[in-house]
């Protein structure tokens, strides 16, 4: 897909991959819509930026109503979705039993299910009704793009990580029976898995933690960056033929049991 005035939906792009996606996108030439629940990093990003081209919309991505009505306002402020990438989502770590031998509560598992998985799939099929309505685009006859945020942990859960990589792993198994679904409409579906990114959350832990999450990394030896992520969903967007692939970001990262 030639990239240039295309518009764009991500989500959580406040903050770490999603706003470094954010940045990528523009510097390309794409109008974006952000779809977070940070008002007051919204509202900034858009004073930065400028309101030609980003906007920003309050949605909770558990909710059918909160995200069509979103999706319907992108729409009618920029004219169309072409471009989707979901990067909001939540990782908290918890053990299946504690140490005294206590069940997770189920609502830690419910809700690291409802917003990575449901609500990915949630803005992702929104997104590709108002991509349907496109008239087809470039030699490919593309009519749009949506790339999902997996994770390393849905192929190499760690301790701690039964609700997270389970999230994870949908988004992984959704990958190919989206993208089958939509191919007749001329739209894609990727997914990135991220390994340890240097997000502003891990960045601010102390420089010890930092340096035991690099040690499994092969090379290059550091976090990645935000930009890698970033840079990386530009070119799915712009290459046509990637189709129903998670690519992995993580410096041959394989994650232990903990």
């Amino acid at each position: 897909m030639n990239i240039e005035n295309k518009i764009a939906i991500v989500t959580g792009g406040c903050s770490g991959l999603g706003n470094a996606t954010v940045h990528s996108l523009i510097a390309k030439g794409v109008k974006v819509a952000i779809l977070d629940i940070n008002e007051e990093q919204g509202a900034a990003i858009v004073n930065e930026l400028g309101a030609d081209k980003v906007m920003f919309q309050k949605v909770d991505v558990r909710s059918a109503q909160s995200v069509e009505d979103a999706v319907a306002q992108v729409v009618e402020k920029f004219g169309a979705v072409h471009i989707c990438v979901n990067c909001a989502g939540i990782g908290p770590a918890k053990r299946t039993l504690d140490r005294e031998g206590n069940p997770m509560p189920l609502e830690n598992f419910t809700n690291v299910i409802e917003i990575n998985l449901i609500g990915t799939f949630n803005v992702a099929r929104v997104a590709a009704s108002a991509m349907a309505k496109n008239e087809p685009m470039g030699e490919a006859l593309e009519r749009g793009v949506i790339i999902n945020t997996a994770s390393v942990a849905g192929f190499e859960g760690q301790v701690g990580q039964a609700g997270y990589a389970a999230s994870k792993g949908g988004i992984l198994a959704l990958n190919l029976p989206m993208a089958r679904d939509l191919a007749p409409l001329g739209i894609r579906v990727n997914a990135i898995a991220p390994g340890t990114m240097g997000t502003p959350m891990l960045l601010n832990m102390p420089q010890n933690v930092q340096d035991g999450l690099v040690n499994d990394i092969q090379f290059p030896k550091r976090l990645g960056h935000p930009s890698e992520y970033g840079s990386l969903a530009v070119h799915m967007v712009e290459n046509a033929y990637i189709n129903g692939e998670t690519i992995r970001i993580d410096g041959a990262l394989r994650m232990k049991a903990k």
